[in-house]
């Protein structure tokens, strides 16, 4: 039986990444040596890493002015590391979800952090409105997605300070304006890889400010120097993250993927929204085109785990929801294949016929 992933992360790769990644390593770049096995410091190495940047720099009309990083970790090293690099004396922070807690948490531990507003009070189920970003902040701080809940910020934020974002998993997504944001981080096992690497797209001349001592590996400036070298890279979550764009780069792009992925999420929500048996948990206007988030409705709550039961013999694959909020979650990322959606929508369908 075919299997249909939509966990959330790690998550589905596009095929041609996964079959280049199995011959890599058998033997990676003619060498007779696997990749898991090679030194970082292999003339073919270094090409995969200035092509992995290149590729970013192409696929997101990146300036020279940004640094493209590929660190080891995921997102919540950056948690620290942002405000590490970046807070003088204050930051502020948009609340949608518990990443982004997590992220204030670490932030405090470098200074004040003012939340200029949290949805927090509905479960973070929408995003919030008509905050005002308090211009005496050294950077203002969102998280783009919200898999958790399935919420999304689609629109580049107009910010009169330097703009953070945690896109972990809506990167490359859709086109973003690069020069609207002064750093865009996040784990690669989302949209770009497996996990174990983590990038960070920063502007260089916001770097620098801060009068704390930093150890060595948390300054920004450390890896830039060293082309994300300094220290052994994850090779191997970097090599699948270069296939991965060079997939994407195939495929026509950002704006090409975009029209897949409103395309399959305009699918699966158009379901739940007919389907008698389910109802959708974020607000519609806030609704993720990544993470699609729904639950029972309430006269057949006893049935959830008989769906679930259900959709696994159907060769569903991860669609249960995160053990925070309970329900269903179907993660549609970019790799995810519109057969995939599909067929999860022919299995809601089937699933209803039996009420």
């Amino acid at each position: 039986m075919k299997k249909h992933n939509f966990n959330a992360g790690p998550c589905v790769l596009p095929r041609p990444a996964v079959e280049s990644a199995i011959e890599a390593i058998r033997d990676f770049d003619g060498t007779g040596v696997g990749i898991l096995e090679i030194s970082h410091r292999t003339p073919g190495w270094d090409r995969i890493m200035q092509e992995t940047e290149q590729l970013w720099r192409e696929l997101l009309n990146i300036p020279d002015d940004y640094a493209v990083l590929f660190l080891g970790g995921g997102a919540s090293t950056e948690f620290y590391f942002v405000p590490a690099n970046l807070m003088v004396k204050k930051a502020a922070y948009l609340q949608t979800g518990s990443w982004a807690k997590k992220a204030i948490k670490e932030a405090k531990l470098f200074g004040e952090v003012e939340v200029v507003a949290s949805s927090e009070d509905k479960n973070y189920t929408y995003i919030p409105k008509n905050y005002t970003i308090p211009t005496d902040a050294d950077y203002f701080h969102i998280t783009t997605n919200n898999t958790i809940y399935g919420t999304e910020i689609k629109t580049d934020i107009d910010s009169p300070i330097p703009l953070v974002a945690d896109m972990s998993s809506d990167i490359l997504s859709r086109p973003i304006d690069i020069s609207k944001y002064g750093l865009i981080y996040g784990g690669a096992q989302k949209n770009v890889g497996p996990a174990g690497v983590a990038f960070v797209i920063v502007r260089k001349d916001i770097l620098g400010k801060v009068e704390r001592s930093l150890p060595t590996m948390m300054d920004y400036r450390t890896h830039i120097g060293k082309g994300s070298m300094f220290n052994t890279p994850p090779v191997f979550p970097i090599f699948v993250m270069h296939e991965t764009l060079k997939w994407l780069k195939k495929l026509g792009g950002v704006e090409a993927i975009q029209k897949i992925n409103k395309h399959k999420a305009e699918l699966l929500y158009n379901e739940i929204d007919r389907n008698k048996l389910f109802v959708g948990t974020a607000a519609k206007e806030d609704r993720s085109l990544m993470n699609v988030c729904f639950v029972m409705a309430d006269e057949y709550k006893d049935k959830e785990a008989e769906f679930l039961k259900f959709a696994d013999e159907k060769g569903m694959v991860g669609i249960k929801g995160h053990r925070s909020v309970g329900g269903f979650r179907a993660s549609i990322y970019n790799a995810c294949p519109t057969e995939s959606v599909e067929a999860l929508v022919a299995c809601m369908q089937e699933f209803e016929k039996e009420f």
